[in-house]
C-alpha cells in the first residue's frame, strides 16, 4: 500500500491532479466527477482518497466556500516578542478557530515589517468586529503591534501542489486573473443549516459516492431539501470548490515533501495600478493566492501580495523573477518588492457561523454583544 499512498504514484498523482484544485462548485457525487476527469473507476477513487486521508497524505476533505461574503476577513500581522512567539503561535492555532492558517514568517531584518513574524487569516462572523477580535487575541498573545490587512479584492485562490510540479517560471494563463470582489451575502435559516453541514471536513468513513445524504439527515433536512438550499448557496456565489487538501507543511509517511518553502511576495505598485498588477500577478499559474491588501508604511506600502509554495528556495525566487519582469513588461509601476519566507504553521478553516462566536465569547467570559460590530 505505501507505494499507492506516494504522491508520484500514476494513480495517486491522475486522483489529486483532478482533486486538489480542479472540482470547482457543488457535485452531488463528487467522487465520480473526480474519477469521471481522471480517468478512473469510482470505487478505486473513493478507496483511494480514504486511504490518503487516513494516512496523513491529504489532510482534509471538504466542500470549500467564498467565506469573504460570509464573514468580514483580513490577513493580520503581528509584531510579537521573540520570547512569545511561539507561545503566541500555539494560542492562535489551538484556541482560536476563526484564525485559519496560522504562520511564523521571516525576511531579511533590515527589510520594512520584519519585525511582525506571526502572520494569520482571519475571518470573523457576520455581525461581530473583526478589530474588537483583533484587540482581543492581540492582549492574549501579547502582541506589541498588528496590522489588519483586509482584501481589497482577490485574483487568485487554489492549491494545486501537485500540478504545479512542473510550472516553469513565467507560465501564465493567456489573460489576466479577474478580480473577486468580497462582500456580505445574508442567508435564510435552511440555507445556514445547509451550509454548516456542507463546511465540515469530510471523516474517512464519510468518503462514500453520496456523502451528502448523511450530512443531510445531520442537518435534519430532507436529501431534496438539502440540495436545494445548497443550489441557492451557490446561485449567491458562495461555494467555491470540492478539494482535497494535501499535507503540505510536514512530511508524509512516504518520507517525501509535497513543498518545502512557502513565499509570500509582497508589491508596491503605484496608486491606480492595483487592478492591473493583481490580475497580471494572479494570472501566473505557480501562484495559489493573489490579493489587493493595504500593508501601510509598516511594510514599505505594499499593495499586491501573492503565496507561491515549492520544493526549492531557488525555483520561487526565479517565479518571483519572471513575475517581476513580466510587470515590468506591462508597464506596471513597482516602488519595492520582497518576499517573507513561512516557517511553522499550522492551516486549519476559521469558523465562520455566528452562533459559534457567541460560544467562543461565552466560554471566556465575555459577553457577546460587546463584541458585535455595532457596539
Amino acid at each position: 500500500m505505501i507505494a499507492t499512498l506516494s504522491t508520484h504514484h500514476p494513480e495517486t498523482a491522475a486522483i489529486l491532479a483532478v482533486s486538489e484544485d480542479g472540482l470547482a462548485g457543488f457535485h452531488e457525487r463528487p467522487f465520480a466527477e473526480i474519477a469521471s476527469r481522471a480517468g478512473l473507476p469510482e470505487p478505486l477513487v473513493i478507496d483511494r482518497i480514504r486511504e490518503l486521508l487516513q494516512a496523513g497524505v491529504i489532510r482534509r476533505v471538504r466542500q470549500t466556500l467564498q467565506t469573504g461574503s460570509l464573514a468580514h476577513g483580513a490577513l493580520v500581522a503581528w509584531n510579537v516578542p521573540s520570547d512569545r512567539l511561539n507561545a503566541a503561535f500555539e494560542t492562535l492555532a489551538a484556541a482560536d478557530p476563526f484564525s485559519g492558517h496560522v504562520v511564523i514568517r521571516s525576511t531579511d531584518s533590515s527589510l520594512p515589517g520584519a519585525a511582525y513574524r506571526l502572520w494569520t487569516t482571519l475571518k470573523v462572523p457576520q455581525g461581530f468586529s473583526l478589530e474588537k477580535h483583533v484587540h482581543l487575541m492581540g492582549r492574549e498573545i501579547g502582541a506589541v503591534a498588528w496590522r489588519i490587512m483586509p482584501a481589497r479584492c482577490l485574483f487568485a485562490l487554489g492549491v494545486g501542489h501537485v500540478r504545479r510540479r512542473t510550472i516553469e517560471p513565467g507560465s501564465r494563463a493567456d489573460v489576466p486573473a479577474s478580480p473577486l470582489y468580497p462582500g456580505l451575502t445574508r442567508l435564510d435559516d435552511a440555507e445556514w443549516r445547509a451550509l454548516a453541514a456542507l463546511k465540515e471536513p469530510l471523516a474517512p468513513e464519510e468518503i462514500v459516492a453520496e456523502p451528502w445524504r448523511a450530512r443531510a439527515e445531520a442537518a435534519q433536512m430532507t436529501l431534496p431539501g438539502f440540495l436545494e438550499a445548497v443550489r441557492r448557496l451557490e446561485a449567491k456565489g458562495l461555494i467555491a470548490r470540492f478539494s482535497t487538501f494535501l499535507e503540505h507543511v510536514k512530511p508524509l509517511p512516504t518520507g517525501e515533501r509535497v513543498t518545502r518553502y512557502n513565499a509570500l511576495f509582497h508589491w508596491a505598485v503605484e496608486p491606480g495600478y492595483e487592478l492591473r498588477a493583481g490580475g497580471e500577478v494572479g494570472r501566473h499559474h505557480i501562484i495559489t493566492h493573489a490579493y489587493w491588501r493595504e500593508a501601510g508604511p509598516e511594510f514599505g506600502n505594499v499593495n499586491i501580495m501573492a503565496v507561491a509554495h515549492g520544493t526549492e528556495k531557488d525555483a520561487l525566487l526565479a517565479h518571483k523573477a519572471a513575475i517581476d519582469a513580466h510587470l515590468a513588461e506591462a508597464g506596471i509601476p513597482v516602488s519595492y518588492t520582497t518576499q517573507f519566507w513561512g516557517g511553522r504553521s499550522e492551516i486549519k478553516p476559521s469558523e465562520i457561523l455566528p452562533q459559534a462566536y457567541q460560544a467562543f465569547c461565552r466560554q471566556r467570559g465575555i459577553d457577546p454583544s460587546t463584541m458585535r460590530e455595532d457596539c
